[in-house]
């Protein structure tokens, strides 16, 4: 017994542990912690006014933090216009950018919390500029970020949950690079490894010969081939293209076995996933002495930069590529021009100067 705590008393338990417990009369009840603990103190309490102690557990929220950028997110998938317009391409896009951007966890917090949990109404514009800071080494995922933010903000103006708008004409217009054109070199070098009849060489074509992103490569059927034609509706744009066969195409189509309704084959005889697809493809480069960069899409890249340097207008490389922008199809046609009037302007000095002339 204490004289601070009555009826309170510490024992040593079989295991060496020092603990305490009250008795009073013939009841005996077991005291957590030991004095100046919070829950001892409790416990001391309840057990002196005859009550049954629960300590309080503390327990994760069940589901998505009210007014958090999750809340938010759950409204744009669930109750937008725009969202419900969106392809599921697009969807599981964003859907991932979302999911690991939410799962970052805020720095200097303790306890660590992620950014899916932060109300929305504590994002100030100096927290915006240093999430885009943080990915200054991913300019584009940087890019998506902050659209994702915009959207979430959009929805917590709509709810009233924020009067304003932390990213306001709030920019991040990374340089656009994507993925470079392959080298005449790397493509004879693939030519040579695989010959037409073989699977990498057929992927290769495919891409390259009609501007096939990866998902339409992996998709294309042979119905969609007619006599001189390749039909393709792409699943990034949802545009449907016919696009002309040229001879080196249809030559690695001749030597194709018609195994299913899929052109591109697996070596199980099913198609290919989107992402298998872009490994297999860094396997056969590999295999053909091809160093890092020479991708399925920088194969499409070749096509428009061949088709803009034989004067591919920009309407054409749109109505051939399926581009939408206008912008994204120049980039193309910029170089090539660059190239024609520095080589025109070079093959000046070259003409005779006549006596008199001023320099």
């Amino acid at each position: 017994m204490t004289d601070a705590w009555p009826n309170a008393n510490p024992y040593t338990d079989r295991h060496g542990k020092v603990r305490w417990r009250f008795r009073r009369a013939s009841k005996s009840v077991e005291l957590p912690h030991a004095p100046g603990h919070p829950e001892f103190e409790a416990a001391y309490r309840a057990a002196v006014e005859g009550r049954i102690y629960k300590p309080r557990r503390v327990v994760a929220f069940p589901g998505t933090v009210p007014r958090s950028l999750r809340a938010a997110w759950r409204i744009v998938t669930t109750r937008t216009q725009e969202w419900q317009a969106l392809r599921e391409s697009s969807k599981d896009q964003q859907r991932a950018v979302a999911h690991r951007f939410f799962d970052r966890t805020v720095p200097d917090t303790d306890p660590p919390l992620e950014y899916g949990d932060v109300l929305i109404e504590h994002l100030k514009r100096r927290h915006v500029k240093a999430i885009l800071a943080d990915m200054a080494d991913r300019p584009h995922a940087g890019r998506h970020v902050l659209s994702l933010i915009r959207k979430l903000v959009g929805v917590a103006l709509d709810e009233e949950w924020i009067e304003v708008d932390p990213t306001h004409r709030m920019t991040h217009r990374p340089e656009f690079i994507g993925w470079r054109a392959w080298t005449l070199e790397e493509r004879a070098l693939f030519e040579a490894r695989w010959p037409i009849g073989t699977t990498p060489r057929l992927a290769y074509a495919l891409a390259l010969y009609l501007g096939h992103r990866r998902a339409d490569v992996a998709r294309a059927r042979w119905a969609d081939i007619t006599p001189g034609w390749a039909g393709v509706t792409q699943q990034k744009t949802g545009r449907y293209l016919d696009i002309p066969i040229l001879p080196p195409l249809a030559d690695v189509l001749e030597a194709t076995a018609r195994a299913g309704d899929y052109i591109l084959l697996n070596a199980y005889g099913r198609p290919f996933s989107i992402k298998a697809l872009g490994m297999r493809m860094h396997d056969w480069t590999r295999q053909a002495g091809i160093g890092p960069g020479a991708t399925m899409h920088g194969l499409r890249k070749t096509l428009g930069k061949m088709l803009a340097e034989e004067g591919a207008t920009t309407r054409q490389l749109m109505d051939i590529l399926g581009h939408t922008s206008i912008a994204h199809a120049e980039l193309y046609t910029r170089e090539a021009e660059q190239r024609r009037l520095a080589g025109d302007g070079m093959r000046r000095l070259r003409k005779p100067r006549i006596v008199g002339d001023e320099p």
